[in-house]
């Protein structure tokens, strides 16, 4: 008869970030050792609260299921001599395999051995594959523990296993498994015993345990809703916030707060961060869209003294809003614009200046990249953005709520009377702030955030400030991430490699350095590039074909891997083939005028006229990515090509009539090379 299994990991408090990666891993890792132990389950469940990793497995097998294998062994003319008598080759094959030499099975010239494993029972196997499951999990970071040599996420105190109504025995960390687990904190009577899997949760709920986050998420999202709709409001649902409290609370209670009304004169973000970031509550808006003096929270417990517990949250978020308002205060006695000059008190990056500095370079490279694209941007205009870029973050505001960097820049900006579009630059500088955030959608904000993003990353590098391993202090992948989606968003022309060398030399790196900085950057950049694009759906070989350029154009690369993708280039066996076998032939020959005089055949000729006539319509399709016209016009060409290659020697002892055939060719292959290294297509 199937039974369940019931597996609990009873904790110190979890980090609540910690807690969806570690259920998914339970969960995959369980179905991967129960299908390689050759056992079956019906389902696999995942559970969990701040202080417990549940996992039930629904109707798992008795035992596990037998498993007949084939084993191949040597040929027969080996195996037997000519008598038919096994040889040492035989009994040792036979011997490996725990059968006799008369079981063996001669077929197709070889022997083999059919061979049965009996399944073990599975409560012999439990125990140690779950104890193996419980070490196999891995967590941002990992401590130890008193004299313990376990790593966990945090201590572990006891654990509860079971196997329908009998415990799995194993120890981890000195703890060993039983039927114990822990109720509430504050509300739970202690320790209680599980009977059996099937009645988990309903134990675990007499003790004050929603074990089920999906059914701690429904709660909490019906109670705020019904609290919102009894204030006549609605809630500002933050999806992540929701997520993290979920896993804050074992026993959820929703309820509501206020504070006062003057507070709603500071601007929006300044009220609503103290809320979400540092006390985990959720704003509200009325019915016309504006803040309301109300938040709500959720109580790690039930509904008793809830009013002790509302003015205990209502005395914490004043002070927070009061210290907020004091820093508003004391942030509009200056201009940002009267802040420029502080920023030469704040050095950005050992070696790289101060922020003073960055803003120049800013300046600078906002101007560089508004000349290259040539974007009809205003000099004034750029140059104010960039040098208040970073004045907020002289401010007490962020000083204090540092998520506020950019948002308070914007905020200030529009009270000191700038423009609006500096104001949104000042804040879309640091978009994104994640993989999937939101992209700036001003140009102004835009070259602004890549020419930021563009001097960290590059000013790291020139430092040799270079991401290892899972190691990035700086966040530079992500900024590197942030920069091409940016680029591939608007479509820019813009050759990475460029901006690297402007760069370098604005922050004076020395020149016999500059070239290996930039060749670091520019494989940095592109395997970041080539990610984006296989994230895109492109396949692995257009990636590379559009990306063994010399420059490194994001935009580009794009346009050319959709239009080779368009074309079904990777069906074009004949035309691929021919011009590789030509891109052979000439390497990385330099393009050089023909002398058509030293033509001695008449494949030469038809070569040459057919690089002359279809260059032109060619040019015109690769000016607008028309790849499945250019693929069309490439083919005419094919049949001169294989009868050039098939009958020309290249190689002739003429100096002159040799060089004048490889260029001939160079001249061929240039036909194809706008569209990137056709040699990895094939």
């Amino acid at each position: 008869m199937n039974k369940d299994v019931l597996l609990e990991i009873g904790t110190e408090e979890l980090p609540a970030h910690y807690m969806p990666g570690a259920l998914q891993q339970l969960k995959e890792a369980a179905a991967a050792r129960l299908t390689e132990a050759h056992i079956a389950y019906k389902d696999i469940r995942t559970m969990g609260t701040p202080r417990r990793l549940a996992l039930r497995i629904e109707g798992i097998a008795e035992k596990q299921a037998d498993v007949f294998a084939k084993n191949k062994g040597p040929s027969a003319k080996i195996a037997f001599d000519g008598d038919g008598r096994p040889t040492k080759a035989a009994i040792g094959f036979a011997r490996g395999h725990n059968i006799a030499v008369a079981d063996l099975i001669v077929e197709d010239g070889y022997i083999y051995a059919d061979v049965t494993t009996v399944g073990k029972k599975t409560a012999d196997l439990l125990p140690e594959m779950l104890k193996s499951l419980v070490l196999s999990l891995t967590f941002p970071k990992s401590m130890l523990w008193g004299n313990e040599t376990v790593r966990f996420a945090r201590p572990i105190r006891w654990i509860a296993a079971l196997y329908g109504t009998d415990v799995i025995p194993f120890e981890i960390a000195h703890v060993k498994s039983g039927r114990v687990s822990r109720g509430h904190r504050f509300l739970g009577s202690g320790d209680f015993e599980i009977a059996e899997p099937a009645g988990y949760e309903t134990a675990a709920r007499e003790h004050f345990l929603i074990v089920d986050p999906a059914e701690r998420k429904e709660l909490i999202l019906q109670g705020l809703t019904d609290l919102a709709i009894q204030e006549g409001g609605t809630v500002i649902m933050d999806e992540d916030l929701l997520e993290e409290v979920v896993y804050l609370v074992e026993y959820p209670t929703p309820l509501c707060g206020t504070f006062d009304e003057k507070y709603l004169k500071l601007p929006e973000a300044a009220v609503i961060t103290p809320m979400k970031d540092h006390q985990r509550y959720f704003p509200m808006r009325d019915g016309t869209g504006n803040l309301m003096n109300r938040f709500l929270t959720v109580r790690n417990g039930d509904a008793a003294h809830l009013e002790t517990v509302r003015h205990g949250n209502e005395r914490v978020l004043r002070a927070r809003l009061a210290d907020a308002e004091f820093f508003f205060t004391e942030d509009r006695k200056k201009r940002l614009a009267d802040r420029v000059d502080d920023l030469r008190k704040i050095v950005f990056q050992d070696g790289l200046g101060t922020l003073h500095d960055k803003a120049q370079r800013l300046t600078a490279i906002t101007e560089f990249l508004k000349n290259k694209l040539d974007l009809p941007l205003d000099s004034e205009e750029l140059t104010r953005a960039s040098m208040l870029a970073k004045t907020d973050l002289l401010t007490q505001m962020v000083q204090e709520f540092t998520e506020l960097q950019g948002i308070m820049g914007s905020e200030y900006a529009l009270l000191d009377g700038e423009t609006p579009e500096i104001a949104a630059a000042l804040y879309e500088q640091y978009l994104p702030h994640f993989a999937g955030d939101e992209l700036p959608h001003t140009t102004l904000g835009m070259i602004l955030s890549i020419a930021d993003k563009f001097d960290t990353i590059t000013g790291s590098f020139s430092m040799s400030l270079v991401p290892t391993g899972s190691q990035d202090p700086f966040a530079l992948r992500r900024q590197t991430i942030g920069t091409l989606n940016i680029i591939l968003d608007a479509g820019w022309n813009l050759n990475c490699d460029e901006v690297f060398a402007f760069i370098l030399e604005a922050l004076g790196t020395p020149a016999e350095n500059r070239a290996d900085v930039t060749a670091s950057l520019h494989e940095y950049f592109t395997l970041r590039l080539k990610n984006i694009l296989q994230d895109m759906g492109f396949d692995y070989r257009l990636i590379d074909c559009v990306l063994q350029d010399d420059s490194l154009n994001a935009a580009a690369a794009l346009k050319r891997a959709a239009a080779l993708r368009d074309a079904d280039i990777l069906v074009q066996e004949e035309l691929l083939q021919a011009y590789t076998r030509v891109g052979n032939m000439v390497k990385d020959t330099v393009t050089a005028d023909i002398e058509p005089a030293l033509f001695e055949t008449e494949e030469e000729k038809s070569l040459y006229d057919a690089c002359l006539n279809l260059a032109d319509p060619l040019a015109a399709a690769y000016a607008v990515y028309d790849y499945g016209t250019a693929v069309e016009i490439l083919k005419k060409a094919v049949p001169q090509i294989n009868a050039f290659l098939d009958r020309v020697l290249v190689m002739h002892e003429d100096e002159a009539v040799k060089n004048n055939r490889i260029h001939l060719l160079t001249k061929t292959f240039d036909l194809i090379r706008p569209m990137g290294n056709i040699k990895r297509l094939s």
